[in-house]
């Protein structure tokens, strides 16, 4: 059996070398061929004791096994999908990296995320405005559901400075006649229309009375029952003051003091009857009320004696006649002056005595603005 192996190891080496002579011709002869003992043993370690691996069975030229083949293409192909499946998670971040690191990728992304900055800003914005009008809405609303308070204006006036006459219609609008009537008083009495004017007829008569220091000037209320009547109209005597200097002039000419005796009728429109005063021999009725004269301001002395407001009229009776206004404010018009054409005299004493008190408490004279001026022949 061991001769049989030997035979046809034999007949293997020989179609070897044969192959070997035909594929390589450039190797020496002596390089090529092998002993056959050598072959042998080399082949079989038994034979030779050399070796006693099995010799490794060559395949012809050309040809693969294909148990092998098959094994290895299928390790191969394990490897590449495990090789992939690895490198596939990769993938991703890899491509983030490389946009990255991309300068226009950057860029592209930096104006998105403020173009949406921008966007909310103006949304935020836009709701700001709309909460503000809606709550502005609600305060005007709510502001125009509750009327203001009125307006409280001063009744403050004088006549020098700031509260002068020349301010009076600013400072309180129920004033506004002393700056916009067309009637106003005093005025230059100048030429008057001289025609039989009826005489005023006078029902004084001795009556109570008080003084008060107003603080613009000195005023004296007289007891009900004393009348004048013109123009078929009766008026009653209410009070009568005093001014320095004269506010009615004649003829440009100014006096050194005026009584005002105001009258109303039952419909109470008002007379205003002015007594002109000059220096001259004293007058009892001024003395009268200086006597009484109360020792402060705002304060008003009522004595028990009584005053007879006929002794202080001039004897002579002719009078001067306009439609014109009160001289202190509001300034109402509407008003019939009578001005005595003869004045009435007063001691210089007495003059002084309110001089005093009072240098100056005359409103400025206004414009005439066309009215009609009568007096008696």
């Amino acid at each position: 059996m061991r001769l049989l192996f030997s035979l046809i190891a034999c007949c293997c080496c020989a179609a070897v070398s044969a192959n070997d002579k035909q594929i390589d011709p450039l190797i020496s002869p002596s390089s090529r061929t092998l002993l056959p003992t050598q072959a042998g043993a080399r082949m079989y370690g038994g034979a030779v004791g050399l070796s006693t691996t099995a010799p490794p069975s060559k395949t012809p030229a050309g040809k693969e096994a294909p148990a092998k083949d098959s094994k290895d293409s299928k390790e191969a192909k394990e490897t590449k999908e495990t090789k992939d499946a690895k490198e596939a998670p990769a993938a991703g971040p890899r491509k983030s990296a490389e946009a990255a690191g991309d300068p226009e990728a950057e860029l592209s992304a930096k104006i998105a995320a403020r173009l949406a900055a921008m966007r909310a800003t103006q949304q935020a914005r836009a709701a700001a405005a709309t909460a503000h009008a809606k709550k502005a809405a609600a305060t005007k609303a709510a502001a125009a559901a509750v009327p203001p308070p009125p307006k409280v204006y001063s009744n403050v006036w004088s006549y020098e400075g700031e509260t002068g006459p020349a301010n009076w219609a600013r400072i309180n609008p129920a004033w506004a006649k002393c700056g916009s009537g067309n009637r106003q008083s005093p005025i230059d009495i100048r030429d008057g229309m001289r025609v039989d004017l009826e005489q005023i007829n006078f029902d004084y008569h001795p009556s109570s009375f008080n003084v008060t220091d107003s603080g613009k000037t000195v005023q004296v209320m007289v007891g009900r029952g004393n009348f004048l009547s013109v123009g078929n109209r009766m008026y009653e005597l209410v009070q009568f003051h005093f001014h320095r200097p004269s506010e009615e002039r004649i003829n440009g000419k100014g006096y050194e003091m005026v009584v005002h005796l105001v009258h109303k009728d039952g419909e109470g429109r008002i007379a205003m009857l002015a007594l002109l005063l000059e220096r001259g021999r004293a007058q009892p009725a001024i003395q009268q009320v200086w006597n009484n004269l109360p020792l402060e301001k705002m304060e008003t002395m009522a004595p028990a004696e009584t005053l007879d407001p006929m002794d202080l009229l001039p004897a002579r009776r002719e009078y001067y006649t306009f439609m014109g206004s009160m001289t202190t404010p509001p300034c109402e018009e509407n008003v019939l002056w009578l001005v005595m054409k003869e004045p009435v005299q007063a001691s210089p004493a007495q003059m002084a005595f309110f001089s005093r008190l009072y240098p100056y408490n005359a409103r400025p004279v206004q414009p005439g603005s066309g009215r009609i001026i009568k007096e008696s022949n």
